[in-house]
Protein backbone atom coordinates (compact mmCIF):
# COMPACT_ATOMS: atom_id res chain seq x y z
CA UNK A 1 0.00 0.00 0.00
CA UNK A 2 1.41 3.39 -0.97
CA UNK A 3 0.81 6.35 1.27
CA UNK A 4 0.12 9.39 -0.88
CA UNK A 5 0.29 11.82 1.98
CA UNK A 6 2.57 14.81 1.94
CA UNK A 7 5.38 14.32 4.39
CA UNK A 8 5.55 16.98 7.10
CA UNK A 9 9.26 17.51 6.72
CA UNK A 10 10.57 18.03 3.20
CA UNK A 11 13.23 15.58 2.02
CA UNK A 12 13.32 13.78 5.35
CA UNK A 13 13.37 10.00 5.57
CA UNK A 14 12.04 7.44 8.02
CA UNK A 15 13.43 4.02 8.86
CA UNK A 16 11.65 0.86 9.99
CA UNK A 17 12.86 -2.42 11.50
CA UNK A 18 11.18 -5.82 11.71
CA UNK A 19 12.90 -8.45 13.85
CA UNK A 20 10.06 -10.48 15.37
CA UNK A 21 11.11 -13.53 13.31
CA UNK A 22 14.58 -14.90 12.42
CA UNK A 23 14.49 -12.55 9.43
CA UNK A 24 15.63 -8.93 9.56
CA UNK A 25 13.40 -6.55 7.66
CA UNK A 26 14.53 -3.00 6.93
CA UNK A 27 12.77 -0.22 5.04
CA UNK A 28 13.47 3.45 4.42
CA UNK A 29 11.37 6.08 2.65
CA UNK A 30 10.86 9.80 2.18
CA UNK A 31 7.21 9.09 1.17
CA UNK A 32 7.65 11.08 -2.02
CA UNK A 33 8.86 8.31 -4.30
CA UNK A 34 12.13 7.10 -2.78
CA UNK A 35 11.45 3.87 -0.91
CA UNK A 36 13.54 0.74 -0.57
CA UNK A 37 13.45 -2.35 1.62
CA UNK A 38 15.52 -5.42 2.39
CA UNK A 39 14.86 -8.75 4.09
CA UNK A 40 17.65 -11.06 5.25
CA UNK A 41 17.42 -14.34 7.16
CA UNK A 42 19.97 -13.85 9.93
CA UNK A 43 18.67 -16.43 12.38
CA UNK A 44 20.73 -16.55 15.55
CA UNK A 45 23.17 -13.99 14.12
CA UNK A 46 20.57 -11.22 14.29
CA UNK A 47 21.92 -9.69 17.49
CA UNK A 48 25.51 -9.56 16.26
CA UNK A 49 24.81 -8.44 12.68
CA UNK A 50 21.88 -6.04 12.93
CA UNK A 51 24.00 -2.94 13.48
CA UNK A 52 26.24 -3.60 10.47
CA UNK A 53 23.21 -4.30 8.29
CA UNK A 54 21.69 -1.01 9.42
CA UNK A 55 24.86 0.92 8.63
CA UNK A 56 25.06 -0.58 5.15
CA UNK A 57 21.35 -0.32 4.41
CA UNK A 58 20.85 3.34 5.26
CA UNK A 59 23.41 4.55 2.68
CA UNK A 60 23.40 6.89 0.81
CA UNK A 61 21.22 8.52 3.46
CA UNK A 62 22.70 9.36 6.85
CA UNK A 63 21.30 9.14 10.36
CA UNK A 64 20.76 12.92 10.26
CA UNK A 65 18.29 12.43 7.40
CA UNK A 66 15.84 10.52 9.59
CA UNK A 67 12.71 12.17 10.96
CA UNK A 68 11.41 9.11 12.82
CA UNK A 69 11.92 5.38 13.35
CA UNK A 70 9.32 2.61 13.30
CA UNK A 71 9.68 -0.88 14.70
CA UNK A 72 7.60 -4.04 14.84
CA UNK A 73 6.80 -4.41 18.54
CA UNK A 74 5.42 -7.96 18.37
CA UNK A 75 3.85 -10.34 18.87
CA UNK A 76 6.62 -12.64 17.68
CA UNK A 77 9.76 -14.31 18.91
CA UNK A 78 10.84 -13.03 22.33
CA UNK A 79 14.54 -12.48 21.61
CA UNK A 80 14.13 -11.03 18.12
CA UNK A 81 11.36 -8.68 19.19
CA UNK A 82 13.47 -7.42 22.09
CA UNK A 83 16.49 -6.82 19.84
CA UNK A 84 14.46 -4.77 17.37
CA UNK A 85 12.74 -2.63 19.97
CA UNK A 86 15.96 -2.00 21.91
CA UNK A 87 17.75 -1.02 18.69
CA UNK A 88 14.95 1.37 17.69
CA UNK A 89 14.83 2.90 21.17
CA UNK A 90 18.59 3.43 21.18
CA UNK A 91 18.55 5.11 17.77
CA UNK A 92 15.60 7.27 18.76
CA UNK A 93 17.33 8.37 21.94
CA UNK A 94 20.66 9.10 20.24
CA UNK A 95 19.09 10.93 17.28
CA UNK A 96 16.40 12.64 19.39
CA UNK A 97 13.61 11.56 17.04
CA UNK A 98 10.32 9.77 17.75
CA UNK A 99 9.98 5.98 17.71
CA UNK A 100 6.71 4.35 16.64
CA UNK A 101 6.13 0.81 17.93
CA UNK A 102 3.73 -0.92 15.51
CA UNK A 103 1.89 -4.22 15.96
CA UNK A 104 3.15 -7.13 13.89
CA UNK A 105 -0.45 -8.17 13.32
CA UNK A 106 -1.49 -4.66 12.26
CA UNK A 107 1.25 -4.68 9.63
CA UNK A 108 -0.08 -7.95 8.22
CA UNK A 109 -3.59 -6.49 8.09
CA UNK A 110 -2.36 -3.31 6.42
CA UNK A 111 -0.50 -5.27 3.75
CA UNK A 112 -3.63 -7.30 3.05
CA UNK A 113 -5.88 -4.23 2.94
CA UNK A 114 -3.64 -2.68 0.31
CA UNK A 115 -4.42 -5.47 -2.15
CA UNK A 116 -8.01 -4.32 -2.69
CA UNK A 117 -8.33 -0.76 -1.36
CA UNK A 118 -11.86 -1.66 -0.24
CA UNK A 119 -13.39 -1.34 3.21
CA UNK A 120 -13.04 -4.66 4.98
CA UNK A 121 -12.70 -6.32 8.36
CA UNK A 122 -9.49 -8.31 8.71
CA UNK A 123 -8.86 -10.89 11.42
CA UNK A 124 -5.21 -11.88 11.84
CA UNK A 125 -4.01 -14.94 13.73
CA UNK A 126 -0.49 -16.15 14.44
CA UNK A 127 0.77 -19.24 16.28
CA UNK A 128 1.93 -18.59 19.84
CA UNK A 129 3.68 -20.81 22.34
CA UNK A 130 2.02 -23.71 24.16
CA UNK A 131 -0.67 -24.19 21.54
CA UNK A 132 -2.14 -20.72 21.93
CA UNK A 133 -2.83 -18.06 19.31
CA UNK A 134 -1.95 -14.39 18.95
CA UNK A 135 -4.84 -12.61 17.25
CA UNK A 136 -6.40 -9.23 16.52
CA UNK A 137 -9.17 -7.80 14.34
CA UNK A 138 -8.93 -4.61 12.29
CA UNK A 139 -11.19 -2.55 10.06
CA UNK A 140 -9.64 -0.93 7.00
CA UNK A 141 -11.34 2.34 6.14
CA UNK A 142 -10.15 3.49 2.67
CA UNK A 143 -12.06 6.80 2.76
CA UNK A 144 -9.87 8.08 5.58
CA UNK A 145 -6.96 5.73 4.82
CA UNK A 146 -6.84 4.28 8.33
CA UNK A 147 -6.68 0.92 10.04
CA UNK A 148 -9.11 0.85 12.94
CA UNK A 149 -8.43 -1.52 15.82
CA UNK A 150 -11.60 -3.51 16.52
CA UNK A 151 -9.96 -6.11 18.77
CA UNK A 152 -6.45 -5.36 20.03
CA UNK A 153 -3.60 -7.87 20.03
CA UNK A 154 -4.07 -10.59 22.61
CA UNK A 155 -3.49 -14.27 23.34
CA UNK A 156 -6.29 -16.80 22.87
CA UNK A 157 -6.74 -20.50 23.28
CA UNK A 158 -7.80 -21.95 19.92
CA UNK A 159 -11.28 -22.54 21.34
CA UNK A 160 -11.66 -18.98 22.62
CA UNK A 161 -10.47 -17.51 19.31
CA UNK A 162 -12.90 -19.64 17.32
CA UNK A 163 -15.70 -18.55 19.63
CA UNK A 164 -14.71 -14.91 19.16
CA UNK A 165 -14.82 -15.27 15.39
CA UNK A 166 -18.11 -17.16 15.50
CA UNK A 167 -19.70 -14.36 17.49
CA UNK A 168 -18.23 -11.51 15.42
CA UNK A 169 -21.07 -9.41 14.06
CA UNK A 170 -19.60 -8.48 10.68
CA UNK A 171 -18.09 -10.38 7.78
CA UNK A 172 -14.35 -10.68 8.01
CA UNK A 173 -11.34 -11.98 6.13
CA UNK A 174 -9.12 -14.32 8.16
CA UNK A 175 -5.37 -14.06 7.59
CA UNK A 176 -2.94 -16.60 9.01
CA UNK A 177 0.41 -14.94 9.73
CA UNK A 178 2.85 -17.84 9.72
CA UNK A 179 5.87 -16.90 7.61
CA UNK A 180 7.49 -14.07 5.69
CA UNK A 181 6.40 -11.49 8.25
CA UNK A 182 9.55 -9.40 7.82
CA UNK A 183 8.34 -8.47 4.34
CA UNK A 184 5.71 -6.31 6.04
CA UNK A 185 8.45 -3.98 7.25
CA UNK A 186 7.21 -1.45 4.66
CA UNK A 187 3.74 -1.67 6.20
CA UNK A 188 5.30 -0.93 9.59
CA UNK A 189 6.77 2.21 8.07
CA UNK A 190 3.52 3.26 6.38
CA UNK A 191 1.43 2.81 9.53
CA UNK A 192 3.94 4.87 11.50
CA UNK A 193 3.82 7.57 8.84
CA UNK A 194 0.05 7.83 9.21
CA UNK A 195 0.53 8.54 12.92
CA UNK A 196 3.33 10.98 12.09
CA UNK A 197 1.03 12.81 9.68
CA UNK A 198 -1.42 13.27 12.55
CA UNK A 199 1.25 15.05 14.55
CA UNK A 200 2.09 12.23 16.93
CA UNK A 201 5.61 12.39 18.30
CA UNK A 202 6.17 9.45 20.66
CA UNK A 203 9.30 9.56 22.76
CA UNK A 204 11.68 6.63 22.34
CA UNK A 205 10.91 5.55 25.91
CA UNK A 206 7.28 4.88 24.93
CA UNK A 207 8.30 2.17 22.44
CA UNK A 208 7.69 -1.08 24.29
CA UNK A 209 7.63 -4.67 23.04
CA UNK A 210 4.47 -6.74 23.09
CA UNK A 211 5.35 -10.29 24.05
CA UNK A 212 1.88 -11.49 24.97
CA UNK A 213 3.28 -14.51 26.76
CA UNK A 214 6.01 -15.18 29.28
CA UNK A 215 8.94 -16.66 27.33
CA UNK A 216 9.20 -19.67 29.65
CA UNK A 217 5.88 -20.22 31.34
CA UNK A 218 2.53 -18.58 31.94
CA UNK A 219 2.61 -15.88 34.59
Amino acid sequence: MTTELKHLTTNKYALSLHTTTPELGLAISNFTGDTRSQVCNLGRDLSSLIHQYLIDFIKPQTWADLSFIAVAKGPGGFTGTRIGVVTARTLGQQLDIPVFAISTLAAVAWAEAGKSQKSKTIAVEMPAQRGQIFAAIYQFEPDIFKLKVCLSDRVFTPEAWQETLANWNTNYQLIQAKSGLATTVTSILELANLDWQEGKFPNWSEALPYYGQHPVQDA
